[in-house]
């Protein structure tokens, strides 16, 4: 199982300072790269306070917890966070063309035998490849959240991914203790295009007061051994999230099965959006 040395991780949010933090924790250099000083260090900070948890919970050591954090350096610039890497993993937010950007600098940037991963949870990797002159070295990654604790790594395949690529990117997954599995770059691949219409329709179910929201979280976590309920899983993920990926979904695949709910819309309309802006579904304080 072989460990890339030098690591980018473009996009210091949510899930990237937890791709960062896995990469640095398992021994690789990584640079967290954001478009700001500021949000690179929210995103450093963000992986201290979680590994601060892991030596809490003396699942690391306070001595591994100062080495991760030792590897890892941050950029705003993507030309210089993937000069020196073996792989880029980007993980910006769900927007085709800044993605496409960040791929075009990259492939300008990096060195000839870098590999540049995507960890879109919906765009189509073949596109994310296209804008770069090594579409056979693109390929997904897509973690799952929280990326510290989710064993899971989904392994896209674009049009022109290669076995080599294909090979080294489960390897690396393995090495960080993740099980990858591979799927082909059809929209939504198999995460989303299985969960997400199981949310849409919990949605549907609460606009039609079919039940409660509660009612709706227990009956798919008690009758369905889900650990948590799609409602709660939604305010997890992001209802903006959730709507841009149905959008994806509907336009790639052609079917009004993928319609988002109107609930759902309105929701992200409001700025109801979970657990990041403290009301979803549910309620956060």
């Amino acid at each position: 199982m072989s460990l890339p040395n030098r690591v980018a991780v473009i996009g210091g949010g949510t899930m990237g300072n937890g791709i960062a933090q896995v990469f640095a924790t398992c021994g690789a250099e990584t640079v967290l790269c954001d478009v700001s000083q500021a949000a690179a260090d929210k995103g450093v900070a963000a992986i201290q306070k979680s590994l601060d948890r892991f030596v809490q919970k003396e699942k690391l050591s306070a001595a591994d917890r100062d080495a991760t954090l030792a590897r890892l350096t941050t950029s705003t610039d993507v030309a210089a966070a993937v000069a020196n890497v073996d792989l880029m993993v980007e993980a910006v937010f769900e927007d085709v063309d800044v993605k496409r950007s960040i791929f075009r600098a990259a492939d300008g940037a990096a060195p000839a035998h870098a590999i540049l991963a995507s960890n879109t949870s919906s765009i189509s990797i073949t596109t994310l490849g296209a804008a770069t002159k090594r579409p056979s070295q693109v390929i997904g990654m897509h973690f799952m959240n929280p990326v510290p604790l989710m064993k899971l790594v989904e392994i896209i395949r674009g049009q022109d991914s290669s076995d080599a690529t294909t090979a080294t990117v489960v390897e690396a997954s393995k090495a960080l203790g993740k099980i990858p599995v591979e799927a082909q770059d059809y929209p939504g691949f198999i995460s989303n295009r299985v969960l997400m219409p199981m949310i849409n329709e919990a949605a549907f179910c609460l606009m039609e007061g079919v039940s409660t929201r509660e009612g709706i979280d227990e009956i798919m976590k008690l009758g369905m051994n889900h650990p948590m309920g799609p409602l709660t899983l939604a305010d997890f993920i992001g209802l903006d999230v959730c709507v841009n990926i149905l959008d994806v979904l509907k336009d790639g695949l052609g079917d009004d099965k993928y319609r988002a709910c109107p609930l759902l819309r309105r929701m992200v309309a409001a700025g109801h959006l979970g657990r990041k802006t403290g009301r979803g579904f549910y309620e956060y304080s």
